[in-house]
Order: structure tokens, then C-alpha cells, then sequence
């Protein structure tokens, strides 16, 4: 039997994939099936944003630079688009996204077993996910597996003790080895990679930011349909950060060591205030 011809449909699988969008509601909702073809698109793209960074961690460990930051400018660029969908998301209105949302109990968008893996693969601490695993048992082999592999925080490590930045991997001596890299100019590659490792930690947290604003806008500060708090679970996690000494190297480069800055590295910021000073006439905001 002559084997049939291949072509965009049957490369692609397209008339399989045009059969994954099953919207619950009845009579349907309008808005239902952009919901689901934009959350699949993102389970695609945190798909394609772990099997890149899976690669990314191999380049690091051989020290393969222009490999290693062709796809971080890669991984860099999806986590645009995927910022970008939320706009598309949200042409729906709080009344449309109503007409359907009581059929989505119990699952929510904080099952997605694909962006735990992602923070996995990045270097979140594996303990943070065990009351995970007890809500969604089907995270459990994906989730201990991945917790086993390397992640890019750890190649990350390895990199500056192998280039002879530091033999401790504790914060404060990670956060050293970032600021002598800025220092010294000969230190490239490692800058290089220092930038777009701070780039994802950047694009992740506008994700969350622009992921809060959009369920916030939609369900205000209702209950996720999960369980979770919604929109006040989301906005704790405005406070993760992925590379948190890259951040606080920030804060020690450009001649802290000057006796008028004090001892920065004691946190005695000489002459700052220690807590935000109120002004009069204006609200807290909660």
C-alpha cells in the first residue's frame, strides 16, 4: 500500500487538534472557546519554554555561551507572547466570562502541572509543592521527577564555582559572585548569562502581574473555581522571585564599599529610613 502523501493537516495533526476544544456550557457560551484555545495555547508554550530551558542547562554546564543564549533570547520572547495572550483574554468581559465559569468547578488554572514543572526547572525549592501533589495526585511522579533533575539555578551555581567565583552556594556568597562579575569586564559570558537569567525572573513576574490583573478584572476577589483564593492567592506571588541574588547584587554595585553608604552588607543603610515614611493626606492602600 502506497504510504499517503504528507501534508500541513497530517504534519501538524490539525483535524485532531480541532477536536480538543469542548466548551461544558449549554447552550454555549460565546466566549467559552477563546478561554480554552488561549489556556491550551499556554500549556503549548510552557511545553516549548521547558524543553528549551532543559537544553539551556545542558549548554551552561559545557559552557556552550552562544547556544546557551540563542535560546534564552528564545525562551525570552515566548514569555512575551504568552504576557501579550492575556490581552486577547481579556476583550472578554466579566458578564461573558460569568455565562460559563460555574462549569469549570473544581478545576483552575492553579492545576497547571506544566508551569510547577517550570518553577522546578528553575530552581523553586521541591518541599514548597508536597500540599500540591495532595490536591492534584496526578502532579505527584511528574513533580518528583523533575525535582530530582538538574534545574538552571543549580547549573547556574556550578557555573560561577567552576569559574572560580565562589566555593559556597549560600545567597550571600551567590549575590558576591554576581557583583565581582559585574565588576570585573572580562567576565563576559557570565554577565551574559547573568542578564538573561534576570530577564526570564523579570518576564515571569509580569506574567503573574498581568495573570493577576486579568483575574482580577474578570472575578474581582471571588474564590478561584479551585478552591484557592483567587486574585489574593495570585498577588502573594508577586513576591517570588525566581534569582533573588540577582536582584539584591543590584543594590551592592556602583561603590556601596564608600564610607558615606554605611554597611550595606549589615543592612545599616545610613541615613535611609527603614520603613516607608506616610505622608499626610494620602490613604494605605490595602
Amino acid at each position: 500500500m502506497e504510504k499517503e502523501k504528507l501534508t500541513y493537516a497530517s504534519y501538524l495533526k490539525v483535524p485532531e487538534l480541532l477536536t480538543l476544544q469542548k466548551p461544558l456550557s449549554s447552550p454555549v457560551a460565546h466566549d467559552e472557546l477563546l478561554f480554552i484555545i488561549t489556556h491550551q495555547a499556554y500549556e503549548l508554550w510552557f511545553k516549548q519554554v521547558i524543553f528549551e530551558l532543559e537544553a539551556i542547562i545542558q549548554f551552561i554546564d559545557k559552557d556552550s555561551w552562544t547556544d546557551c543564549f540563542h535560546l534564552f533570547n528564545r525562551v525570552n520572547h515566548i514569555f512575551k507572547v504568552m504576557i501579550l495572550q492575556i490581552d486577547v483574554l481579556e476583550t472578554m468581559t466579566a458578564e461573558d466570562f460569568n455565562h460559563f465559569r460555574s462549569k469549570l468547578n473544581p478545576a483552575s488554572g492553579f492545576q497547571s502541572g506544566q508551569f510547577r514543572e517550570f518553577e522546578l526547572l528553575v530552581g523553586v525549592n521541591p518541599e514548597q509543592y508536597a500540599p500540591f501533589m495532595k490536591l492534584d495526585p496526578e502532579w505527584k511522579d511528574r513533580i518528583q521527577t523533575r525535582a530530582r533533575l538538574s534545574t538552571l539555578r543549580s547549573a547556574f551555581v556550578a557555573a560561577l564555582t567552576r569559574h572560580n567565583l565562589t566555593a559556597k552556594t549560600d545567597p550571600d556568597s551567590v549575590r558576591d559572585a554576581v557583583v565581582e562579575i559585574y565588576r570585573n569586564r572580562s567576565r563576559g559570558e557570565l554577565r551574559t548569562l547573568c542578564e538573561n537569567l534576570i530577564q526570564i525572573d523579570e518576564q515571569t513576574w509580569l506574567w503573574r502581574f498581568r495573570h493577576l490583573q486579568m483575574v482580577e478584572r474578570m472575578i474581582g476577589m471571588k474564590p478561584g473555581t479551585g478552591g484557592s483564593l483567587g486574585a489574593g492567592y495570585l498577588e502573594t506571588t508577586l513576591k517570588k522571585r525566581l534569582f533573588p541574588e540577582l536582584w539584591d547584587a543590584r543594590t551592592y554595585m556602583g561603590g556601596v564599599d564608600r564610607p558615606e553608604y554605611g554597611s550595606l552588607r549589615n543592612k545599616a543603610l545610613t541615613g535611609l529610613p527603614s520603613a516607608p515614611v506616610k505622608r499626610k493626606g494620602t490613604a494605605k492602600r490595602s
